[in-house]
């Protein structure tokens, strides 16, 4: 059989993995049962063949990722909430104005406000900071650099604290297990936690590497613009946001689909990136992973 790319995430106690035409997500509850979610993947971008425009649909897939990733989230935690939970007001507020559509109403939400904080985070503030250069660099090209670099900077500072969180920890280790159990796959071994274990936690397609391709893209293509007043900037950075989505998805494609020296070269500041948002699972964590990615492949 011909093999197929497989992607996922992690969540909750568990990971998410996708094939072409399956999704699942295999979670651990408190009383130790794996409970595994399966679905045939209903895609709006797969229906209309955007997924077949290079770099085009890379924006469209990042939002339908995203979206994704919030639901599988939310399911997972829905196994680790108290039963004798109270209903906060805004669950109150929620469920009263689209009753049957609340959840749906707050992956929207959630989307809007992630968007916004990133936005924040890695636009707005990155050119605002770089800006304060402006009154001793007259050089454009290393005022976007300082930008850029300043972007990163915010990235790795930004992974740092979230992973000293003890449950980012455990969704780390989850991380780390679903990166050996697809490693496993592609090497054609039986997907056993021994095999499983075998491999490293770092993978060339993981989506810690497609941030940094992001990063080293918007610095090169932010540099044709010049450097004008800040609102200016902002604008044209968010404008520009889906042209850096749609280039930085075909690099990181190319970076799984060949493996020589310029694909590893390119690979490599990612896959650092990636000791520091992935850890060693134990082999409880590897079951969960594998039941998920035999779900997608069966």
């Amino acid at each position: 059989m011909k093999k197929q790319a497989v992607g996922g995430q992690a969540v909750i106690e568990g990971v998410m993995m996708q094939s072409k035409d399956k999704r699942s997500i295999a979670v651990r509850k408190n009383d130790g049962e794996i409970v595994v979610k399966k679905n045939k993947i209903q895609s709006w971008i797969s229906d209309k063949k955007i997924d077949k425009i290079p770099f085009i649909r890379g924006a469209f897939i990042l939002i339908e990722t995203m979206i994704e990733g919030i639901k599988s989230m939310n399911f997972s935690s829905e196994f680790f909430l108290e039963d004798d939970e109270e209903e906060t007001s805004f669950d109150r507020f929620i469920n009263k104005i689209f009753k049957d559509k609340a959840s749906d109403a707050i992956i929207i939400i959630s989307l809007v406000i992630g968007l916004a904080l990133a936005t924040l985070l890695f636009v707005v503030t990155p050119t605002l900071l770089g800006g304060l250069f402006s009154k001793v660099v007259d050089n454009k090209i290393v005022l976007n650099l300082i930008e850029g670099i300043t972007r990163i900077g915010i990235l790795f500072i930004y992974i740092i604290v979230i992973s000293r969180n003890s449950d980012i920890k455990r969704v780390f280790e989850y991380h780390g297990a679903e990166h050996k159990s697809i490693y496993c796959y592609e090497n054609d071994l039986e997907l056993t936690v021994e095999n499983a274990k075998k491999f490293t936690t770092l993978h060339p397609r993981c989506g810690t590497n497609f941030l940094f391709i992001v990063m080293i893209t918007s610095i090169i293509l932010f540099s044709f613009f010049g450097w004008p007043n800040p609102l200016i900037r902002i604008i044209m950075r968010i404008l520009c946001v889906p042209i850096v989505a749609g280039i930085s998805y075909e690099i990181i494609k190319l970076l799984g689909k060949y493996d020589n020296k310029l694909t590893r070269f390119v690979a490599y500041p990612g896959m650092m990136l990636q000791k520091f948002t992935t850890r060693e699972p134990d082999d409880k964590q590897l079951e969960v992973a594998l039941e998920a990615l035999k779900a997608v492949l069966n």
